[in-house]
């Protein structure tokens, strides 16, 4: 029994408020276990009453949007479907003309970079129809502004071409790489410096 009025002690002590810290700060108050203790159980059991009251308003609030939609009129009902079926238009639009781009970036080596580089919206009219003849144009000017991006010549990657100038390979002063000339070298140099 002393325990638990010790516990209800510290309870009501913990529902106290708390003395403010000196302007300086170094005062600090001793860890108190029973005192977290019950810290602990209120914040949990506050956590768990949350809990079942989410459970009892989830049904709820999921009867209340079925009721809210019920009551939209009909023109809402037909606006809502309008918009996802015009969203639902334009992405196959979007996919449409970034097709099209691909197939006809032939003279890219990643057609891909094409697609990312161009406005794709601005190659559609008002009817949804795809204006070939502007995307050719726009890959050209694309290909003038980034010439790296051109697919090579058919012969294959290009290869750099060797520059015999570079490197210690075309000037004869070589120096070893195995260990016993390493050595020798340092020997020879260590005689004529007697």
């Amino acid at each position: 029994m002393p325990e638990n009025e010790e516990t209800e002690q510290s309870v009501e002590d913990s529902q106290e408020p708390e003395a403010a810290p000196e302007a300086d700060g170094s005062r600090e108050e001793p860890f108190d276990r029973v005192r977290a203790e019950a810290k602990i159980r209120k914040a949990n059991s506050e956590a768990k009453s949350l809990r079942e009251r989410l459970k009892l308003l989830e049904p709820l609030a999921a009867k209340a949007q079925e009721l809210e939609d019920a009551q939209k009129t009909e023109t809402e009902r037909l606006n809502d479907q309008l918009a996802a079926q015009r969203e639902r238009a334009e992405k196959a639009i979007r996919a449409a003309v970034a097709s099209k781009v691909e197939a006809l970036a032939r003279d890219f080596a990643d057609p891909e970079d094409a697609v990312g580089s161009l406005d794709l919206t601005a190659f559609v009219d008002e009817d949804g129809v795809i204006d070939k003849d502007a995307i050719s144009a726009a890959l050209a000017d694309l290909l003038k502004r980034k010439p790296h991006w051109a697919r090579p010549d058919e012969g294959g990657p290009r290869r750099p071409a060797p520059d015999r100038t570079q490197g210690s390979s075309g000037n004869g002063n070589r120096t070893p790489s195995e260990p016993a000339q390493i050595f020798a070298g340092l020997m020879e140099k260590a005689l004529k410096g007697r």
